[in-house]
């Protein structure tokens, strides 16, 4: 009988799986289904005690031939002893889980035949999105502290020969392409498995931040598993977990798709909406996104003052900039973080304010985890700061320097947040560059330099948990921040990440932004990079939290800058001064352009690859474009010709609307260039002619 009622409850989730307010979880005494009418997936549940195996997981509506019959579902170490879904549980209850972006779901608590620990495995579904997001939670039932190590949230057996030998693993934000097995680096916070052949595959995102990331695709066995690293890895998680606490992993999501003929066409569509619409991106939260930056940086350096920043901004203003970022160069060290009265006499609040009359946002740079060895705090609190693995304080982030990396598992974590807190909210901040390693460095490869192997820091039992513990430290801080003042920018730098260029699904779910790079050639090259950044990053991070610098406004091909980093973040450094009174006005009018695309179509939430062309590279075109999938009105798009030999192209847009008309203009200008319903848009489109070697033209295209 109970077959028959879990057969029922199948056809019944498929007969109806849109209604009003329905769970997306419903469940029996033998199986737990999961179905919001896109996806569907089916665990095997002990009945009283026994496995706990995802038996079924395919897109709702045709075949899907990757997994196995049975398959472990999850699987982590406790103290040397593996624990997986094929371990002999006991089912303790399920409940009904949501979360605040329309996730709906449910967690099965099991415990283990040992009784020592208990494990919450937690599974979200989302309207209209084939993603399911999974994290599991370990409770220590035992009287001793235990370890965790080498979690896999998601663990999937393969079919046994086309699954591994047809199929590319599209790593490094799912845009390189290899075939055989593949262990990820901490560049993959989002992996496709795809099968040309069977037009299918799995997408794998994973949530958790930096260098502690795992997913590995058919290595050393036929599997897919996602979570965090294992304890043989260079970077190894660790948790130590207390008797009678808990621990919750990082999410990870995953998607499984048939017929689609390209990996990246799943990325375009539902991998974008899902980040955008529920994953819960910092960066869609603010009311007003910025459309035009300007930062200090380049060719100041440190070297500024009151009267330099106030003369930049003025013609930074006149150029049509929105936001004004003053970098480093402003503080007496490293630590204290007090305002050097050398260069600023009269603070910096006056600068702020008059920043603002000027009709910008205030911004400056921080280094949220470092100190001079002479600072105040470091001669105050030395134990607040790093120990390396010969119990010596050290800089993480170079060889040689004298400025000392902080522990977040401190005092130092109350003590920066203070600060941080004074100049946003005292000072009125709307923009934050936080800066510099605080648990690994993009210019240090000797593994073992990173972390802290202090024994005393209240944040972590040992040097393996601060690699993990630090991090999360690093996001309670920037969510402490956002809680007090919600529209506050925070630029996270690649060096506090801890990888060259990097940026992941951990970092823009707590801070909006990340200075990715710093790019200085004054000419086409930079442009040519800034493309190639934005490409390969999105649409898997959205394109507006990658702040790519550093085009210089004073560079003859200045226009050309701001036409490539339309695709991503707008930002210019440089100095605004050396602009004639024309090229002023033309900069003026490229930033009310961009701001009035954003006001009307609101671009900086979106970004799609063009129809028909790649990676931006020597001797090709290329392009994006920044439609708006919700409301299908219109958007932006941007075409490139980088030293191809022909002078002309043809452009298609997808993503609107078929039987709307569409209107496509010249950017600035407003010349019209074709009118055309959206599917002759999809279809034919319309030519685009650069002459020049190295050029590039934007377009607005719009429904009014």
């Amino acid at each position: 009988m109970k077959a028959i009622a879990f057969a029922l409850l199948i056809i019944a989730l498929a007969i109806e799986p849109t209604r009003a307010q329905q769970h997306f979880a419903q469940w029996s005494d033998t199986a737990l289904v999961l179905n919001n009418g896109i996806v569907t997936r089916t665990i095997k549940l002990p009945s009283s005690t026994g496995n706990f195996l995802t038996t079924l997981y395919k897109p709702a509506n045709g075949d899907f031939k990757y997994f196995q019959k049975t398959n472990t579902d999850f699987q982590f170490e406790v103290s040397g002893v593996v624990y997986s879904g094929r371990s002999n549980w006991k089912l303790i209850k399920i409940n009904v889980i949501s979360d605040a972006k329309s996730g709906d779901g449910a967690s099965v608590t099991l415990q283990s035949a040992d009784n020592k620990i208990q494990v919450s495995v937690n599974f979200l579904l989302y309207p209209s999105s084939p993603a399911i997001r999974k994290s599991i939670t370990v409770k220590n039932l035992t009287n001793d502290l235990f370890k965790l190590e080498s979690p896999d949230i998601e663990k999937f057996e393969v079919e046994k020969y086309s699954a591994s030998t047809f199929s590319w693993v599209c790593h490094d934000y799912g845009r390189r392409r290899t075939i055989g097995p593949y262990e990820s680096n901490l560049q993959d916070a989002l992996i496709t498995v795809h099968n040309s052949d069977w037009q299918q595959g799995i997408v794998i995102g994973n949530e958790a931040a930096g260098v502690v990331k795992r997913t590995s695709v058919f290595w050393e066995e036929l599997t897919i598993c996602t979570g965090l690293t294992h304890k043989d890895a260079r970077y190894p998680f660790r948790k130590w977990i207390k008797p009678g606490e808990s621990f919750e992993t990082p999410q990870v999501f995953t998607m499984v798709y048939n017929n689609h003929k390209d990996p990246d066409e799943i990325l375009n569509t539902d991998v974008a909406d899902f980040v955008r619409k529920y994953m819960g991106v910092r960066l869609f939260e603010l009311k007003q996104k910025p459309t035009f930056v300007y930062n200090t940086w380049e060719p100041f350096y440190t070297n500024i003052n009151e009267k330099l920043v106030m003369d930049v901004a003025k013609a930074a203003a006149d150029a049509g900039m929105k936001e004004f970022i003053i970098d480093d160069g402003w503080e007496t060290n490293f630590g204290d973080w007090e305002i050097d009265k050398k260069k600023f006499p009269n603070g910096l609040k006056p600068v702020f304010d008059y920043i603002r009359s000027l009709g910008m946002k205030p911004g400056l740079w921080i280094s949220i985890g470092s100190a001079s060895p002479g600072s105040k705090v470091f001669k105050t609190h030395p134990e607040w700061f790093v120990l390396d693995e010969h119990g010596s304080y050290t800089n993480l982030h170079t060889a040689g320097s004298g400025i000392r990396t902080a522990c977040f598992g401190t005092g130092w974590y109350h003590y920066i947040k203070d600060i941080l807190l004074k100049l946003s909210v005292d000072y009125g901040l709307e923009y934050m560059k936080l800066d510099f390693t605080v648990v690994t460095s993009p210019y240090r490869y000797d593994h073992t330099q990173s972390g802290c192997y202090a024994l005393n820091h209240s944040g972590h039992k040992d040097h393996n948990e601060s690699l993990f513990t630090n991090y999360e430290k690093v996001w309670q801080l920037f969510d402490e921040l956002h809680a007090a003042k919600a529209n506050l920018f925070l630029d996270c730098t690649f060096e506090t990440m801890g990888g060259l260029q990097l940026i992941d699904y951990a970092l823009v779910k707590h801070a909006e932004g990340d200075w990715l790079s710093n790019y200085g050639m004054p000419n086409e090259l930079t442009d040519l990079r800034i493309r190639n950044m934005a490409w390969w990053r999105s649409p898997a991070i959205p394109a507006t939290a990658l702040v790519i610098g550093n085009p210089e406004m004073q560079d003859s091909g200045w226009q050309m800058h701001i036409k490539s980093i339309a695709g991503a973040l707008p930002i210019m450094l440089g100095d605004p001064r050396k602009l004639t009174g024309t090229d002023l006005a033309k900069c003026r009018a490229w930033a009310d352009w961009l701001q009035l695309m954003q006001n009307k179509y609101d671009i900086m939430s979106f970004r799609q690859d063009v129809n028909g062309f790649g990676e931006p590279m020597e001797g090709m075109w290329d392009g994006y474009q920044r439609i708006n999938t919700d409301t299908k009105a219109g958007g932006i798009i941007g075409i490139f010709k980088h030293g191809a030999t022909e002078n002309e192209r043809q452009v298609t847009i997808l993503n609107l609307l078929p039987e709307k008309m569409y209107t496509v203009r010249k950017a600035v200008s407003g010349g019209a260039v074709v009118v055309a319903t959206g599917a002759q848009l999809a279809t034919t489109g319309f030519k685009v002619s650069i002459p020049e070697h190295y050029g590039g033209e934007l377009f607005e295209i719009s429904s009014e």
